[in-house]
């Protein structure tokens, strides 16, 4: 039962490859949206002091993290990969284990390719896995759902960003609760 709850001191959050020579490949109406919910996420982490881990798959033909994410995080340091699975590059699992945190909030792009790979890798590593559905996106619907039930198969928890996010705020009436409920309106 432990997987299912999340506990904003032990988790951290995961955006994947959401990049500027990537994310036009994606239909605009699902991209539109992913890129709305990892901004809910980024926010919310900011102000509960939860960190975020950003990757980029090749940049140098993919471009850098998408600037509606890159300029609101509170910094910028992607972890660069070539690898489609994060957790192959060699850095990325060092700096994961750095933040000593047990549970990974999921997100990015592409969910069939290197989303679930990178879910794959971490749950072999011993970490638990929620990934934020409305946060990820494919090609092509099918590959999305089959990433999907295929993560779930593997044991992630399969969530979606307003769970997340008051899973995290746990109660109302604190100016979080105010400042999300504001953006998610």
């Amino acid at each position: 039962m432990d997987r299912f709850y999340l506990d904003r001191g032990d988790v951290l959050i995961l955006i994947v490859d959401i990049q500027d020579r990537l994310v036009p490949a994606m239909k605009h109406e699902v991209k539109d949206s992913v890129i709305k919910n990892c901004g809910h996420l980024v926010e919310l982490s900011k102000m509960l002091s939860i960190p975020i881990v950003l990757t980029e798959q090749y940049p140098k033909g993919l471009g850098q993290t998408l600037a509606e994410i890159k300029d609101v995080l509170p910094e910028y340091r992607p972890i660069e990969k070539r690898t489609f699975s994060c957790c192959e590059e060699p850095n990325f699992l060092s700096e994961i284990k750095k933040l000593n945190k047990k549970t990974i909030i999921l997100s990015g792009m592409e969910t069939h390719i290197c989303v679930l790979q990178t879910c794959i890798g971490l749950l072999k590593e011993g970490f638990n896995v929620h990934l934020v559905s409305d946060a990820v996106c494919s090609r092509a619907k099918a590959n999305w759902k089959t990433a999907i039930e295929f993560m779930r198969d593997a044991g992630a928890v399969i969530t979606c960003t307003e769970t997340v996010l008051f899973q995290l705020l746990k109660v109302a009436g604190t100016e979080e609760f105010k400042a999300i409920s504001k953006r998610i309106k």
